[in-house]
């Protein structure tokens, strides 16, 4: 039987303005195993990071809209939640480290206190001053930072460094589930390798689950169990990282993302990326969304919109497969 964490059920997300509607988030469903990590994957603008927002409900109020959906926590339905409520949840049962650490930490505050607070606040009201600090070296220790720094503020550490910070932060409380948000892109490959190393090793001892949000398929085929390739607001293609990274029938655009990434074992191999851009966000396209940059595109994708192609585990939004067809021919 699946011990689900948490499941998200048919989510659509819109920014509204005075002038036009943004689609952001359009009808996506995927759930998050106990100890699993899930990773999803896309271009900047795909519509992740609003996906992992509304799982803390942190949308901005004014402009964001939940159109249609469940965030199932449990039995309880996230976005039902009143801000009392969800107060109690971030931090304590689904944390977040956030895509650029050299904003996400408060200048005018010691790592220490940072740290300190989410301890307070989230888990530990009413506990002494003392068994608190204790915490606070503890999750120093855990990302390889000494406790002596607790007293330095952000300014002090390098990026890598302000990075282990936040994921000191997210990891005070010992979360259910942990949401990376693009937690490396800020770093230099040889911090990248070690940022990731860590999270890994900290997320297997302490049983989280995770959600990893990445451009990167090699973050994900290091990190990941379960992959989602997301493209202007859609999941097109779902399924294990064997699926993903195994299968020979594959969505064109995870084809696009394969063609993109380098491989030094072909001599004098040029990359082949996707050309074109993703669709404008406020228009509703009546078919596949990838279709003007598809180079297998026929002309019922331009009209329909696709179904899901269901094979076991592995999912994909394509009429190549509703037509018998591989995506190879």
């Amino acid at each position: 039987m699946r011990d689900l964490v948490l499941e998200i059920k048919n989510l659509s997300i819109r920014y509204k303005t005075d002038l036009e509607t943004v689609y952001a988030v359009n009808n996506i469903s995927f759930s998050l195993e106990k100890g699993q990590t899930l990773g999803i994957v896309g271009e900047t603008g795909a519509g992740k990071t609003t996906a992992a927002l509304s799982i803390l409900k942190l949308l901005p109020e004014r402009i964001s809209q939940v159109a249609e959906g469940e965030i199932l926590l449990g039995d309880k339905d996230i976005l039902q939640l009143s801000d009392v409520e969800i107060r109690k949840i971030r931090g304590n049962k689904i944390a977040m480290i956030f895509q650029d650490p050299m904003t996400s930490l408060n200048p005018v505050m010691t790592i220490g206190e940072q740290i300190y607070e989410a301890l307070f606040f989230h888990k530990h009201v009413g506990a002494r001053r003392e068994d608190l600090e204790k915490r606070v070296d503890e999750v120093l220790s855990l990302v390889g930072i000494s406790p002596m720094r607790k007293g330095d503020y952000p300014h002090q550490f390098s990026g890598g460094m302000k990075q282990r910070v936040v994921i000191a932060i997210a990891l005070a409380c010992e979360p259910e589930i942990l949401i990376a948000d693009e937690p490396t892109t800020a770093l230099d490959v040889t911090i990248q390798a070690q940022v990731l190393s860590m999270i890994n090793e900290l997320q297997m001892s302490l049983n989280t689950s995770m959600i990893m949000i990445t451009h990167d398929l090699g973050v994900v085929a290091k990190t990941c169990d379960d992959v989602a390739i997301m493209y202007a607001g859609e999941l097109i293609e779902t399924g294990t990282a064997g699926d993903i990274f195994c299968s020979k029938q594959h969505h064109p655009y995870t084809e696009g993302l394969f063609g993109s990434i380098p491989n030094l074992k072909v001599e004098a191999r040029r990359l082949n990326p996707i050309p074109g851009l993703m669709p404008d966000p406020t228009i509703i396209v009546p078919g596949c969304k990838f279709a003007q940059r598809c180079p297998k595109a026929m002309d019922v994708c331009i009209k329909v919109h696709p179904q899901e192609f269901v094979r076991g585990s592995h999912r994909i939004k394509c009429h190549l497969f509703q037509k018998g067809r591989d995506t190879d021919e």
